[in-house]
């Protein structure tokens, strides 16, 4: 016996609109109709769980109709609105950088189209994190005023932005593709001779440097703003409780208030610097830590946000925080794919918290780790990620592959541009969704099918549905 949930979607809409063209009032006195005709009314991109099908338009015939069926719904509705979206993207570390200028000419602008672009075949990114000094995927550790043992500059007059001329560079290629893309700086470590432990991993920033540092950050806002690059935001510190890294800093939540009330953002009033201040940078598990930066009276005022990642902890630690503290922003700004992981489990589980988990949390951005890097997963510091996969994988100077992390996010970026707003969708079993209206009025709903089995599912809005299917672990991106 065949079930009802077996029924594909484009052979059930067919049989609707035969059933409604040939459909023949009473009073009608023409015994041939014209039968109506088919409208597609939702554009389908699909994503399988095996890889088979990676992003690709379908074909299929979805119409909006009102006859019944037995199918679950995902109801969404446009007059209960959230979030601003900010937009989806990834870290342009400096390994990224390197591995794309290995491209050759023609072929690097054909990637940065490909990535930035507007374009049928563009993925449309919309939002760039990048580091203030090296990442740990950098080739080497560096900062913006890298001095000999011993000594210090306390005024900055050694302040260079050379070590990221590369860079910078790149971001003015990118900016001349999409100039309206945002960007969050973030360090992972002050200068050496800032801190209390002589290296660049760990340690703590020295009180006596505090004013020197945030004035570090406003030399470093104004420097890219003088190459043509607006710094939309920062964090004061990628993972403050992660100080194994290299480069790394340990500051605490007391420490950062005080660094933030006290220098950073006082500093940026000063200088009328409107970048925003986001606190945080770290894992779920410690929602703990931006409440009680936010709950500091002097310092709340100067911040925008919180940001978050999600190697530890539940991705409802944002509304933890949002319902905390309401009219402050949220951003998800990195989570990795592994070198050892798979497709369809990496595509199923970034889909279900990074995507889908961050929106229906308040969160403004989805952005993943590193954008790009080579086949052995580097470049990166002495003691840095050697495992963190990029979006990207470039080969020599012709060739570049597209990996699982650029899936997660072209689902979301290509359809959803800044500018969007989170719209109210219901969940259904084991269908996770997030629902958008773009600035153009369009309504689009991202779906994963988590569950072990092909779903058929009806996407109903304003009174009428259509029926849709997804296989096991597929991701589907639904546009009307």
């Amino acid at each position: 016996m065949i079930k009802l949930t077996q029924i594909k979607p484009v052979f059930f809409s067919l049989v609707l609109g035969i059933l409604s063209g040939c459909a023949q009032s009473s009073e009608d006195s023409n015994p041939n109709p014209e039968p109506t005709p088919i409208t597609n009314d939702v554009a389908f991109w699909l994503t399988k769980a095996n890889g088979t099908v990676k992003l690709v338009k379908q074909n299929t015939i979805l119409s909006f109709n009102t006859s019944t069926n037995v199918y679950p719904n995902v109801d969404v509705n446009d007059n209960q609105t959230f979030q601003t979206i900010d937009g989806f993207g990834y870290t342009l570390t400096g390994g990224s950088v390197e591995v794309i200028n290995q491209l050759g000419a023609s072929k690097k602008q054909e990637l940065l189209q490909e990535l930035f672009g507007a374009s049928a075949n563009a993925i449309s990114v919309s939002y760039l994190r990048i580091s203030i000094g090296a990442s740990d995927l950098s080739s080497t550790v560096y900062s913006y005023n890298d001095l000999p043992s011993g000594q210090t500059d306390v005024n900055l007059t050694q302040f260079s932005l050379a070590p990221d001329n590369a860079l910078i560079q790149l971001l003015k290629q990118i900016l001349q593709i999409n100039p309206n893309i945002k960007i969050m700086a973030t360090p992972w470590s002050p200068p050496v001779w800032m801190k209390d432990n002589g290296s660049t991993v760990g340690g703590s920033l020295q009180s006596q440097y505090y004013g020197v540092y945030a004035q570090y950050f406003v030399k470093y806002i104004q420097a890219m703003q003088a190459q043509g690059i607006r710094i939309d935001a920062i964090t004061p510190q990628n993972e403050p409780l992660h100080p194994g890294n290299n480069p790394s800093l340990l500051m605490p939540a007391t420490e950062q208030a005080n660094f933030i009330k006290n220098h950073l953002g006082p500093a940026f009033q000063v200088a009328g610097i409107t970048t925003k201040i986001v606190t945080y940078d770290h894992n779920c598990d410690n929602p703990q830590y931006p409440m009680s930066v936010l709950a500091d009276a002097a310092a709340n005022p100067f911040i925008d946000g919180s940001a978050f990642h999600l190697y530890a902890g539940d991705i409802s630690a944002l509304s933890t925080v949002h319902n905390a503290y309401p009219t402050k922003n949220l951003y998800f700004t990195e989570q990795y794919t592994s070198s050892t992981g798979s497709f369809d489990g990496d595509l199923k589980w970034h889909l279900k918290n990074v995507i889908i988990g961050s929106m229906r949390n308040w969160s403004k951005t989805a952005l993943e780790w590193n954008l790009a890097n080579d086949a052995s997963f580097g470049p990166h510091t002495n003691g840095g990620c050697n495992t963190c996969k990029g979006a990207i994988t470039v080969n020599g100077s012709f060739n570049y592959e597209r990996n699982v992390g650029y899936y997660i996010i072209a689902h979301a970026s290509k359809f959803v541009p800044a500018g969007s707003v989170r719209i109210a969708s219901s969940q259904s079993g084991s269908l996770y969704n997030v629902a958008f209206k773009t600035p153009e009025g369009k309504k689009v709903l991202i779906a994963l099918n988590d569950g072990s089995a092909p779903s058929v599912f009806n996407i109903k809005y304003n009174g009428k549905w259509v029926a849709v299917s997804l296989e096991a672990g597929a991701v589907g991106t639904f546009i009307w």
